[in-house]
């Protein structure tokens, strides 16, 4: 059968829904590193399903997985004629404050523009795969989403 991914790579957990005809059918929670547990994780959804498209979360987030997420996921859609979409983050978690390093956050302004804001207290929201994919949602830019320089 064929599907679309919606893969949110950019924090642990590792989220990832399978959708058919826009209706998420599976959710995969994954706990262990982006690094750690993409592959496997991808290699066993490849083995059940015939992927059309891929969505994921271009940042912001972690430096390392926003870049390891990107370059797995372009590399998978390359190599298997998979068309890859991307969107911020803030998509999954209604447009909260995404955690940065130490005390600071991600926050997306009203006009779009997303900034760094220092905080002495940071409440983590967790991010949700939405139950009807919304391709309008996405972009064909993918390259990653670095809001500050990457290391």
């Amino acid at each position: 059968m064929k599907v679309d991914v919606i893969a949110i790579t950019i924090s642990s957990p590792l989220q990832i829904g399978i959708y058919e005809d826009k209706k998420l059918i599976k959710s995969i929670i994954n706990d262990g590193k982006t690094s750690d547990v993409l592959a496997p994780v991808f290699e066993k959804i490849l083995e059940e399903y015939s992927v059309d498209k891929i969505f994921y979360t271009k940042g912001p987030g972690s430096f390392m997985a926003i870049k390891l997420g990107y370059v797995f996921l372009q590399t998978l859609c390359m190599t298997k004629d998979i068309k890859l979409f991307a969107s911020d983050a803030f998509l999954f978690n209604n447009n909260s404050p995404i955690k940065g390093i130490g005390k600071t956050c991600f926050v997306k302004k009203e006009d779009g523009e997303i900034v760094i804001e220092k905080t002495e207290s940071f409440e983590n929201t967790s991010f949700v795969l939405s139950e009807v994919l919304d391709y309008e949602k996405f972009s064909e830019e993918v390259e990653p989403l670095y809001v500050a320089a990457a290391v």
